[in-house]
């Protein structure tokens, strides 16, 4: 359908009684005093590097495509920029002195509160694009980018109130802009995969300068973005020249329109000069030639629009009025922003997470009129009860839908219930199943998503750390991403080595996350429940060995099933098993901390010393209940931290310091800790695998010796 500017409606002009968005030389004259406004910022940036410390790149080059861009775009549409928009910014209407207040990284940063770089957008306005954070890391926003058009078309689809319409009830879109070397991202990729695959009504605008940092193109790629979009069948796709403005508003015109009223994606690639820095820590004339330099030169779009307004019979005194206007307002808006406070460094621990939702724990644990049920039966029920309740709530991953319901038959029935729009299965890319969940939280979507082995979670950290754990903090509040991501973890026997790992360190090293790990039926429930409802970002790990309670000595992962309204706060532990009173006031006791299966390895291994040993399930890694492993510690003076990972740099070591650290005053022995071997994988064979993990009967060696110490 497009293949160039030949094909794209034509912008009217006056002489034939047809405009396009009004009056066409208001217009142009916008466009202009924009660009103005920008090429001042750069150059004042510039005049002023000493004050501008911090790194940032501007549009310079790029301004006519950006612009074009941001005038089309509506309040109830989203927006995804990169570090170059500068311009895209302006013409969405927002101030040069609120994007210096960014670059200086000052208190009244209105996107990150001097958190994020310059052109690092974050915004909730009524009256404008919704942008959710954004990153630095090219390409990663292509992904949330996408989510976002994943939940608009849900909610669509389900007519739902949440949904940000036009005065009129017109349909938002969303544009995801990022440079030409971005796209040989492999996570790009996943994301056009899903666009099309889902019809999703998202602009994927490529500003294709030929420049990656100091990589050509030519010794980067073998085809640009136009050329690679081909393989991704029902792609639509446009080539524009970004550098004239005239083009570039037809171009976005006509993607605009028909992303708005098909509801299908495209691509345009807009092939523009690069005249400014990489950033300002990495200058032009380190790596480009005269030549090269002079080539971009030749297609500044600022002196052509200049001439073409000319043409159109604008004087230049008008032209020369604007110049002088811009240069004040930026010179005016600069001395705002260089005189603007600082952070108050008292705030730099705000904003990591939202309020959490459940905060006591709530409903009936023990109904009783309950059954037993298995702890893979309780997950599946929550989320059964979640989707019920929740029209907003989608259940999404691979091999979740209708056919399987999960390869542990965790979500079996629920396709069949709720309808393939809320149920359905993705392909195998992690990445996108996690960092969608970004895009699709800033609409208003709460997503449930699998991924199906912890050993596999791999490809989404990524997303995981560079969008989703970032954002709340990054937005200063504005975004956290309200996701609740599954992951059966831990051996289970013969798995094998790439189906029982466990990632719990791994995870726990990311800031902004949070990570749950129950042991039984009802915790499963309760924290399922109460992690839906948080509006951060929570993994569940699910331990497969007691999802059916199968392995020897977990039966009581089986629990009487809670009520519905049933939920417990993240950052609760419980204690498994008590110990005797008297032995503890002999000092004949200790405490063993441990969670999911270590639970079962401790219990087993007590019955050896009946009286002498107290059990904390954590239940949450974090936030984790420290009051209570602190207090459990000083009332026995002995401590045996026990966990399934490999020892070495783990998370039970990390906690074992702090609990010495912590209750050094009242430790009558040193706190021992309890792993898997530092193997680099488990073993296949059960004989192997046995030897690499705790088991009983290792536990109980440990608590004879710490007993005697």
């Amino acid at each position: 359908m497009f293949k160039d500017n030949t094909s794209v409606p034509t912008l009217k002009t006056p002489a034939n009684g047809q405009e396009c968005s009004g009056n066409q030389e208001a217009l142009l004259l916008k466009a202009y005093r924009l660009m103005r406004l920008a090429r001042h910022m750069a150059a004042t940036y510039e005049a002023n590097r000493s004050t501008c410390k911090y790194v940032h790149s501007t549009s310079g080059g790029h301004e006519a495509i950006q612009i074009a861009t941001g005038l089309q775009l509506q309040p109830w549409d989203y927006a995804s920029p990169y570090y170059r928009d500068d311009s895209l910014l302006l013409a969405m209407d927002f101030s040069p002195e609120e994007l210096m207040m960014q670059l200086l990284a000052k208190a009244d940063d209105p996107f990150s509160a001097g958190r994020s770089y310059y052109c690092h957008p974050s915004s909730r306005r009524d009256d404008r694009p919704l942008i959710p954070h954004q990153s630095s890391a090219t390409g990663m926003q292509v992904i949330p980018a996408t989510g976002m058009a994943q939940g608009i078309s849900y909610l669509e689809k389900t007519n739902s109130d949440v949904l940000r319409r036009g005065p009129d009830g017109e349909l938002p879109v969303v544009l995801c802009s990022l440079g030409d070397g971005s796209v040989t991202e492999g996570e790009v990729s996943e994301a056009w995969q899903c666009a099309v695959l889902w019809q999703l009504p998202i602009i994927y605008l490529v500003q294709d300068n030929e420049w990656g940092i100091s990589a050509t193109a030519a010794e980067t790629r073998v085809m640009d973005a136009y050329e690679y979009a081909a393989g991704f069948k029902g792609l639509e796709r446009m080539r524009i020249d970004g550098s004239d403005f005239e083009k570039s508003y037809q171009g976005m015109e006509a993607a605009i329109h028909y992303v708005r009223t098909e509801r299908k994606p495209i691509l345009v690639q807009a092939s523009v000069p690069l005249l400014g820095h990489h950033t300002s820590g990495v200058r032009k004339e380190w790596y480009r030639s005269a030549e090269d330099l002079a080539a971009h030169d030749r297609r500044d779009p600022l002196p052509q629009l200049r001439q073409l307004l000319l043409e159109k019979g604008i004087k230049e005194t008008t032209l020369a009025a604007i110049d002088d206007e811009t240069a004040h307002t930026i010179a005016a808006a600069f001395e705002i922003a260089v005189e603007a406070a600082a952070p108050d460094p008292q705030t730099v621990q705000e904003h990591v997470f939202a309020p959490a939702a459940v905060t006591t724990e709530k409903g009936t644990r023990t109904p009783t009129s309950g059954s037993k049920v298995m702890m893979v039966d309780a997950a599946l029920h929550a989320v059964e009860e979640i989707l019920e309740q929740y029209p907003e709530a989608i259940f999404y991953g691979q091999d979740v839908g209708r056919r399987l319901g999960g390869v542990f038959r965790e979500a079996a029935t629920l396709a069949e219930k709720f309808g393939d729009h809320r149920v359905y299965n993705t392909a195998i890319q992690e990445a996108y199943i996690i960092g969608a969940t970004a895009g699709l939280s800033a609409v208003g979507v709460k997503p449930i998503v699998e991924v199906q082995f912890a050993d596999y979670i791999y490809p989404g950290f990524n997303q995981l750390v560079t969008e989703i754990s970032k954002s709340c903090y990054l937005s200063a509040g504005k975004f956290p991403v309200q996701t609740l991501i599954r992951v059966p973890i831990g051996a289970y026997g013969g798995g094998g080595p790439y189906h029982s790992g466990s990632i719990e360190t791994t995870l726990l090293s990311i800031k902004g996350i949070k990570v749950v790990y129950p042991s039984n039926g009802a915790d499963m429930k309760g924290l399922m429940k109460a992690a839906f409802l948080d509006t951060n970002p929570v993994v569940m790990l699910e331990h497969k060995g007691l999802y059916w309670s199968k392995v020897p000595g977990t039966q009581d992962a089986m629990t009487i099933e809670p009520d519905k309204d049933y939920m417990i706060p993240l950052g609760k532990g419980r204690v498994a098993l008590q110990a005797h009173p008297k032995d503890v006031q002999q000092g004949n006791s200790l405490c063993i901390i441990t969670y999911g299966m270590g639970v079962y390895w401790a219990q087993a291994a007590a019955k050896a010393f009946p009286g002498n040993v107290e059990i904390i399930d954590l239940r949450t890694l974090y936030p984790l209940d420290e009051a209570l492993v602190f207090d459990t510690v000083n009332k026995h003076g002995k401590c045996l931290v026990l966990t399934e990972e490999q020892l070495n740099n783990s998370f039970a070591q990390a906690l074992a310091a702090r609990i010495q650290q912590n209750c050094f005053r009242k430790l009558d022995a040193p706190v021992f800790t309890l792993g898997a071997l530092n193997l680099p994988a488990i073993p296949i064979n059960t004989t192997l695998e046995s030897a690499m993990l705790p088991t009983p009967e290792k536990v109980e060696a440990a608590i004879r010796e710490l007993l005697v110490y």
